[in-house]
């Protein structure tokens, strides 16, 4: 199974614990230094084809009930997501060392 983009930052953003939809854009704008800006169709199209394919679940419990909004929807990877996401960023890696090789990443200072 090979995803989108915006389905692998969001497998990232879920990798080290459940978020709910902002969270999850948030934290994905921060890891990419902003460079990546999901929105909300973007975000919320993702989430539904993530839950559909197995690569997501929603939380049935809340973090903290007394102090959550109500309508927040909480994420979290299942086990197939997180196989996959392992299995893409390898892909990637593999790729970025092929660049590399072929000249094509940028030097970092």
């Amino acid at each position: 199974m090979s995803v989108a983009l915006p389905v692998l930052h969001i497998l990232v953003a879920l990798g080290d614990g459940e978020r709910h939809g902002y969270a999850i854009m948030q934290a994905v704008s921060a890891r990419t230094d902003g460079a990546v800006r999901l929105g909300p169709g973007t975000l919320y199209g993702s989430i539904k084809r993530m839950l559909e394919d197995g690569l997501i679940e929603e939380l049935d419990e809340r973090p903290d009930p007394e102090s959550d909004d109500v309508r927040r929807r909480y994420y979290r990877l299942t086990p197939r997501g997180r196989r996959v996401a392992k299995k893409e960023i390898g892909q990637l890696a593999t790729l970025v060392r092929e660049a590399r090789a072929a000249g094509l990443v940028p030097k970092t200072s």
